[in-house]
C-alpha cells in the first residue's frame, strides 16, 4: 500500500487545525467596525401583521437601525428564489410562492423573520429586539400534512389550493396496475418518515460588510456551496453583478445539507452592510437553528409490493405526501421527487413501478436537503415493505432480497423510474454482510437474550443511492436551475509544489487530505507539497459545491483532468528539453521520460522551465497551470447492505444496538480511513433517525415544541456500538478516477436497518408496525397495546 497516495489511509492534513483550535470559522472573523445583527423571528405560526412600531427600540443605546419587510420590499430587491422547477401530472408548474427574507404582511411559521435589529453588541441588539412592538392578528394554522390536506384548512399561500404544490408522478401506473391482478401476495406498510432538525457543531454565521471605495460587497458565511450563493443572491435577491459581490465560506463546522441553501440572514447582512455603512455580524444560537434551518425528510406514505409464487417482485406502487414548510426553500422540491422517486427501484429488478408524491404546504419551518436528502426516505420505503414481503411469503429475509437484487450481468441496468445504474455486484456485498455479522450465529444470540429476558432483533436493509450530483443535461431536463458540474485549477508553483482551487468545499470530511493524496499520486509530488483552496469566490474559477457525495466524483475528477492538461503541457517541454518527439515521452512518478531510454527530466526541473523561460518551446506559454471544468456522464451509485441487531428491554422499551455491520460499495476508495470515518458518522445519524430524534410541533398552535436540546435528542457515543464495516469494490464506469461517493450512505441504509431489527424483535409479542423514532416509551407502548387483544380474549 502507498505511503501518503491512493488508497493510503493517511492522518487528515487539516486536523492538525481543527484539534488545536486553529480553525477559522465564520464567527471568528471580525471586521472593521464591525456591527451585530439579532433577526426578531414571528412567535406565531400564522398570523396577520397589522403593525410594527420600532420607536422605542431605536432608543436602546447601542441600537444603530432596524429594518423590517417593507424597508427591504422598498428598495425593490427580490426574494429567496427556489432553483427547482417542478411539474404536476397534469403537466402544471408547482405553486411557486415569494420567499421574502423579512415578512412583510404575513408570517408563516413559528421563527419567521419579522425584523433585523442592527446594534454596536449582539446584547444591544437583544434589547432592542425586545422592545420592537409588533402588532399580530393570529390565525388558524395548518401544521401537520393531514391537517392541511382538510377541506377547509387554514391555507399557507392562497394560490396553494388545498395547500398543494405539486401533485407529481414517475413511472408506469397501468404496468403496474395490470401486474398487481396476477400477484401471489401483496406487501403493504404504511410508514412515516420523521421530520429531523439538522445539528451542525457550528450553528449559521454571516458577515456582511461593503466597501464604498470598491463599490463591492462581500459575505462570510457558513456555506456549503459559496459561488451557488453568490449566484443566487446576486442575481436573484440584491441584484448585485457578481465582479461586485465576494461570497467567502472559511472553515465550516457541518453542514449535512443544511447549509448548501440560501438563507434570508445572507442576504440580510450583506444588503443592510451597505445601508448602515458598517460590518454586520450575525451568528444563530441553537435554540435560533432549530427554528430556522432548514429541515429534513417528514414523509407520510403507503406502499404496496406484489410478488408471485416464488417471492420475486412484480411491481412497486408508493403514494406520498411531503411536507415542505411555508416556503420553498432552494432545493426542496426536488427532495421528495428527483432525489427519492428516481431510487424507489432500490437494488432490485422490479419490472413495474409507479409513484406519485403530493407536495404540501404547512405552516411550520421549510423543508430541504438532509443528509442523504430523498435517498434515506426511498430506502426506508423499499426495506420496510421487502421486510413485509418476507413475512407475508413465509421466506428467509436475506433470501428474498437476493432472489430479487439486479443480477450481475445485467449491468448496465435501466430501472422503470429513469435511472441506469451503471455497474454494481449487491449478491457479493449481501454476502459480506451476512458473514461478517454472523448471520447464521443469530439464532443461538437471540436465545441467550431471551434467558436474559430480554428481545433480540436483526434487521437487514439494502440500500443504493444516486451520488455525484450532475450531469447538467439530466438534471436540467428535471429541472434543475443550474447547472451541476464542477470545476478545479492547478497551478504548479516554479520548485515544483502544487496548489489546487476546487469548486467543492469541505466542511469536515477531509477534502485536503483526499484530494492532495489524489495530487501526490497523479503528479508524483508529496503530500505535504500540496496545498488544497476552496470557498472563496474571489481566488476559485467556480464551483458549484459540496453536496449529495459529488466531491470526489464530481470535483476530483476536474482536478483530475486539470491534471491531465499538466502532465500534456508538460511532455511538450520535457520533449524541446530532452530532444525527443512530444509522442515518445512517458510521464509517471513525477518524472518525464523519454520511452526506452534513461533520459528524463523531473516535474520540478520543467515546472522551473515554465517558469523561467530561458530555453523554452516555441509557441508555448510560459508558466504550469491548468482548468477543467468537469460534467459527468451519469451519476454514481454506491449500494450496501447493513445488518444490525437489538436487544430490548421489554419492561422499559429501552432499545441498545448489540451489533452493526456495513459492507459498502463506494468504487474505488482514495483513504480507507476517512471513507471509514463518513460511514460511522452517517451510522450514528441514521440511528439517531430511528431510535432518538424528531421534530415535534404542537398540531393546533404549531409551536415548535422540540426547540432545544432538552427536547430534542441527539445520539451520544454511549447509544452506538463498535461498528464492523467493510468494502466491496466495483469501480464507477464514468469517472476517471472510479469513484462513487460515501459520505451519505450510513444514513441512508441504518434507519430502515434498526426498524427491521427493532420490529424483528417485537414480531413475537404481536406487534407489527412501528413508526421511527422508537423511543423506549412508543415501544412500550406497542408492547402493552398488543397484549391489549389477549388479555380480552
Amino acid at each position: 500500500m502507498p505511503d501518503s497516495g491512493i488508497g493510503a489511509a493517511v492522518r487528515r492534513k487539516e486536523d492538525a487545525r481543527f484539534l488545536t483550535g486553529r480553525g477559522t470559522y465564520t464567527d471568528d472573523i471580525n471586521r472593521p467596525g464591525q456591527t451585530y445583527a439579532h433577526i426578531l423571528r414571528s412567535p406565531h405560526a400564522h398570523a396577520k401583521i397589522t403593525k410594527i412600531d420600532t420607536a422605542k427600540a431605536l432608543k436602546v443605546p447601542g441600537v444603530i437601525a432596524i429594518f423590517t419587510g417593507a424597508d427591504f420590499a422598498a428598495d425593490k430587491h427580490g426574494g429567496l428564489p427556489c432553483g427547482w422547477l417542478v411539474h404536476s401530472k397534469d403537466g402544471s408548474p408547482m405553486v411557486e410562492p415569494p420567499h421574502p427574507p423579512l415578512a412583510v404582511d404575513r408570517v408563516r411559521h413559528v421563527g419567521d423573520q419579522v425584523a433585523l435589529i442592527v446594534a454596536e453588541s449582539r446584547a444591544a441588539a437583544r434589547d432592542g429586539a425586545e422592545l420592537v412592538e409588533v402588532t399580530y392578528q393570529e390565525l388558524p394554522a395548518a401544521v401537520t400534512i393531514a391537517e392541511a390536506l382538510k377541506p377547509g384548512a387554514p391555507q399557507v399561500w392562497e394560490q396553494a389550493a388545498n395547500n398543494t404544490c405539486y401533485d407529481w408522478q414517475i413511472g408506469d401506473p397501468v404496468a403496474a396496475d395490470a401486474a398487481f391482478k396476477g400477484a401471489f401476495k401483496v406487501a403493504k406498510v404504511d410508514l412515516v418518515n420523521n421530520r429531523l432538525i439538522p445539528n451542525a457543531i457550528e450553528p449559521r454565521a454571516a458577515i456582511g460588510e461593503y466597501d464604498v471605495a470598491s463599490d463591492m460587497h462581500t459575505l462570510y458565511t457558513t456555506s456549503q456551496n459559496p459561488h451557488v450563493i453568490r449566484l443566487l443572491m446576486g442575481a436573484f435577491v440584491l441584484g448585485i453583478p457578481e465582479n461586485k459581490l465576494r461570497v467567502v465560506a472559511p472553515d465550516v463546522g457541518g453542514g449535512f445539507g443544511s447549509k448548501i441553501f440560501h438563507y434570508a440572514e445572507e442576504a440580510l447582512v450583506t444588503w443592510a452592510a451597505k445601508k448602515v455603512g458598517r460590518p454586520i455580524k450575525w451568528t444563530a444560537d441553537r435554540s435560533e437553528s432549530f427554528m430556522s434551518d432548514a429541515h429534513g425528510r417528514d414523509h407520510v406514505t403507503h406502499a404496496e409490493l406484489a410478488l408471485d409464487k416464488d417471492g420475486k417482485f412484480l411491481a412497486f406502487k408508493v403514494a406520498t405526501k411531503a411536507n415542505l414548510g411555508a416556503y420553498l426553500s432552494t432545493f426542496a422540491p426536488c427532495v421528495p421527487t428527483y432525489l427519492y422517486g428516481t431510487l424507489l427501484a432500490g437494488n432490485y429488478a422490479t419490472p413495474a413501478i409507479h409513484c406519485s408524491v403530493r407536495a404540501v404546504f404547512t405552516h411550520t419551518v421549510p423543508v430541504d436537503a438532509y443528509r442523504g436528502a430523498g435517498r434515506p426516505e426511498a430506502t426506508y420505503v423499499i426495506e420496510r415493505v421487502v421486510e413485509e414481503a418476507a413475512n407475508v411469503m413465509g421466506m428467509d429475509r436475506a433470501e428474498i432480497r437476493r432472489r430479487n437484487y439486479v443480477p450481475r450481468d445485467k449491468f448496465p441496468y435501466q430501472t422503470p423510474v429513469a435511472l441506469q445504474y451503471d455497474i454494481g455486484d449487491y449478491h457479493t456485498t449481501l454476502d459480506q454482510a451476512l458473514k461478517a455479522s454472523d448471520y447464521a450465529g443469530f439464532a443461538k444470540r437471540r436465545d441467550e437474550s431471551k434467558n436474559a429476558g430480554k428481545l433480540r432483533g436483526l434487521g437487514i436493509a439494502s440500500y443504493i443511492e444516486a451520488c455525484g450530483i450532475a450531469p447538467s443535461a439530466v438534471v436540467g431536463s428535471l429541472g434543475a436551475r443550474a447547472g451541476l458540474y464542477e470545476s478545479a485549477a492547478v497551478r504548479v508553483h516554479p520548485t515544483g509544489s502544487v496548489t489546487v482551487y476546487t469548486g467543492s468545499h469541505s466542511h469536515g470530511q477531509g477534502h485536503e487530505t483526499t484530494f492532495s493524496q489524489l495530487v501526490s499520486s497523479t503528479l508524483g509530488v508529496p503530500i505535504e507539497n500540496v496545498d488544497i483552496v476552496h470557498g472563496d469566490t474571489d481566488k476559485i474559477p467556480f464551483g458549484m459545491g459540496t453536496y449529495g457525495s459529488r466531491s470526489l466524483a464530481v470535483g476530483g475528477s476536474a482536478i483530475f483532468h486539470a491534471m491531465q492538461k499538466v502532465i500534456a503541457k508538460g511532455k511538450k517541454i520535457a520533449a524541446h528539453l530532452l530532444e525527443a518527439a512530444e509522442a515518445d515521452i512517458e510521464f509517471s512518478n513525477g518524472e518525464f521520460r523519454v520511452a526506452g531510454t534513461d533520459k528524463k527530466k523531473t516535474l520540478t526541473e520543467i515546472s522551473l522551465t515554465a517558469y523561467v523561460p530561458h530555453n523554452y518551446p516555441k509557441g508555448l506559454e510560459p508558466g504550469l497551470e491548468e482548468q477543467s471544468f468537469y460534467d459527468p456522464a451519469n451519476f454514481t451509485y454506491p449500494a450496501g447492505t447493513y445488518v444490525s441487531e437489538v436487544e430490548i428491554d421489554p419492561e422499559t422499551g429501552t432499545v441498545t444496538i448489540a451489533r452493526f455491520t456495513a459492507a459498502d460499495d463506494f468504487g474505488r476508495v482514495i483513504n480507507p480511513m476517512i471513507v471509514e470515518g463518513q460511514v460511522h458518522g452517517g451510522i450514528a445519524q441514521g440511528v439517531g433517525q430511528a431510535l432518538l430524534e424528531s421534530c415535534v410541533y404542537d398540531a393546533k398552535s404549531g409551536q415548535l415544541l422540540t426547540g432545544s436540546y432538552l427536547d430534542y435528542t441527539m445520539p451520544r457515543a454511549d447509544c452506538l456500538p463498535s461498528f464492523t464495516v467493510g468494502t466491496n469494490v466495483t469501480p464507477c464506469t464514468h469517472n476517471p478516477l472510479g469513484v462513487k461517493g460515501c459520505g451519505e450512505a450510513g444514513a441512508i441504509g441504518t434507519p430502515a436497518c434498526i426498524m427491521s431489527a427493532v420490529l424483528d424483535a417485537l414480531r413475537p409479542l404481536g406487534v407489527k408496525s412501528l413508526d421511527m423514532p422508537a423511543t423506549p416509551e412508543k415501544i412500550w407502548r406497542a408492547i402493552q397495546d398488543a397484549k391489549m387483544p389477549k388479555a380480552a380474549e
